[in-house]
């Protein structure tokens, strides 16, 4: 078993609860790890042979742009495309982070972690 990481996924996106996040958004960073089966790919040296992180990266860039009040939310579907789109998946975990929420405070981000596994 290997681990593939797409860290530090930044993008801007308008997830929330209140109105004003519809209309005004935040930036978000996102991290995906994998588990998989990497000894084939590892000596045939085949994108085919792997799962392609660009591929997770689209995945991650596709749900972000669907608004949702809840992180819990997008991370969920983010895990349910990985695993129903890349079959190689064993086990995924994504974090979703918001940077500066506003939530009345000096708070640097706030994190939703949730795993999934076959």
């Amino acid at each position: 078993m290997g681990i593939i990481q797409v860290n530090n996924i930044k993008l801007y996106a308008y997830h929330g609860c209140l109105d004003e996040e519809a209309k005004i958004g935040s930036e978000y960073k996102i991290d995906v790890e994998i588990k998989a089966n990497l000894k084939k790919s590892s000596k045939t040296d085949e994108l085919a042979d792997t799962v392609d992180y660009v591929h997770l990266n689209h995945i991650v860039k596709e749900e972000m742009a669907i608004r949702s009040k809840l992180l819990e939310e997008v991370a969920n579907r983010i895990l349910d495309r990985i695993l129903n789109e890349l079959s190689m998946v064993k086990k995924a975990k994504v974090s979703v982070a918001k940077i500066n929420p506003p939530i009345g405070g000096n708070v640097k981000e706030v994190v939703v972690i949730l795993t999934k596994k076959r």
